[in-house]
């Protein structure tokens, strides 16, 4: 290793080439290079890599004869006379610069020996500073996509993508593949999730189970759509369809009432019961004619309340199960397509609240008996049979009625579709476009 003198310039002249002054090695590996003084040298690599001055003494338990003589050889004294052989370093590196062995000290003498040596602090910064790089795509997702700033952050600060990949390297090439797919979503029309995965990050597995980038993509749709905790395969599923990927075209169901537009769904409209529409009916053959007006409501006992009471008399009524899967998305996408409008009811909670703010992003609606007034007069009704319970979950905004939010963290209080069933089967009394 060489080592380096200069003397300083004047402040208006151009520096000097720097002389070198390097360590005499043959000399110093005699002296100090030796197996015997080993363990001196790898206490002082120690202290630099940790950072820590060359000060103070090193000891050695239960030296050989050879090391106590290496270290006489060293100081040209003899040791302590202890059971254990104690070597002050401020001493050895007196000797190296004096002797010129190594005019720059002990810390230029062992550098010399093994090789540079990085301070570890040095090794944390570099290898901090490759972490931030691996995140520069989730950075470049977050300015094309900022709803999901909050998402990003927990991936950086909750270090799933350190445990997914295990080096800056492989979580920059990871993060890559889930900016690609993200972007993309939720995707304009249902798309299966093998070919998705193909296009956007040419594998068709790349979006299997269990795989990083399927980890922390479906991890990212989920903050895109709402979609609620759970675990599973049927889970996963449902999670991937409500950004529009299908793990097939029959899983994926939506519940109507009295829609026409086929000949299967004019015969049960007809008669007056539910449908249950695969995606691939719909991807196939949509129905062709639609209605001016159609209600939406969260909970399937509303829709059988209507088949019941009211029949082939209830207007066109689609209910998302909870939420909204690929083929609610498809089918309504469909619909408005051709005209439709949508008025929605669903439960007043948290979950519900997500629920219908996730269809907001993807479709247009306009609140069926679903504001605040709406929550604060199911709170005044008496005579119910379900009482309302207390309300839990994390809040989140409503914007189609920003008041409604409010209300519901002021009370405290959850109100489930059920409890409203007399006055939804009321409204469904009446015509199609009714605005109550």
């Amino acid at each position: 290793m060489e080592l380096t003198y200069g003397r300083p310039a004047a402040s208006d002249a151009v520096p000097e080439p720097v002389t070198h002054a390097a360590a005499d090695l043959p000399r110093l590996r005699r002296l100090l290079g030796v197996p015997e003084l080993e363990w001196l040298v790898e206490r002082v690599r120690g202290r630099l890599v940790a950072g820590r001055p060359l000060t103070g003494v090193v000891s050695l338990a239960t030296p050989t004869s050879d090391q106590r003589s290496a270290v006489e050889r060293l100081l040209a004294r003899p040791p302590g006379g202890g059971r254990s052989l104690t070597v002050r370093l401020e001493a050895v590196d007196a000797v190296l610069r004096r002797s010129g062995i190594s005019p720059e000290g002990l810390a230029a003498a062992v550098t010399a020996l093994i090789g540079p040596i990085t301070p570890l602090a040095q090794v944390r910064a570099e290898e901090e500073a490759a972490w931030d790089r691996a995140y520069a795509p989730l950075d470049a997702l977050v300015r094309d996509r900022p709803e999901l700033a909050a998402w990003a952050a927990r991936v950086r600060t909750g270090g799933l993508a350190r445990r997914l990949a295990r080096t800056p390297e492989s979580a920059h090439t990871l993060l890559t593949g889930v900016h690609a797919a993200l972007r993309a979503l939720p995707a304009d029309s249902a798309v299966s999730l093998a070919a998705f995965a193909a296009r956007t990050l040419g594998s068709a597995h790349a979006l299997d189970d269990g795989t990083p980038h399927a980890t922390l993509t479906l991890s990212g749709v989920r903050a895109l759509t709402g979609f609620a905790d759970g675990s599973g395969a049927e889970w996963r599923r449902n999670a991937w369809a409500s950004a529009g990927l299908l793990k097939d075209e029959l899983s994926s169901t939506v519940l109507t009432l009295n829609l026409q537009g086929t000949p299967a769904l004019d015969w049960m409209a007809h008669e007056g019961e539910p449908s249950v529409l695969t995606l691939r009916q719909l991807i196939r053959r949509p129905p062709s004619t639609t209605s001016p007006v159609v209600r939406i409501c969260e909970n399937p006992a509303v829709l059988a309340a209507a088949a019941d009471t009211l029949g082939p008399a209830c207007p066109p009524l689609i209910c998302l199960q909870g939420q909204p899967s690929a083929a609610a998305f498809a089918l309504l996408r469909h619909l408005h397509g051709n005209g439709s409008t949508f008025r929605y009811h669903g439960d007043f909670d948290w979950g519900g609240l997500r629920i219908a703010g996730a269809l907001l992003r993807r479709v247009p609606w306009r609140p069926w008996r679903y504001t605040a007034a709406d929550y604060r007069a199911a709170l005044a009704g008496s005579g119910s049979k379900l009482a309302p319970t207390p309300l839990t979950g994390a809040p989140t905004r409503t914007p189609w009625d920003p008041h409604l939010a409010t209300a519901l963290a002021e009370a405290g209080v959850r109100v489930e579709e059920e409890r409203e069933l007399d006055l939804l089967l009321s409204d469904l009394r009446s015509a199609p476009d009714a605005n109550p």
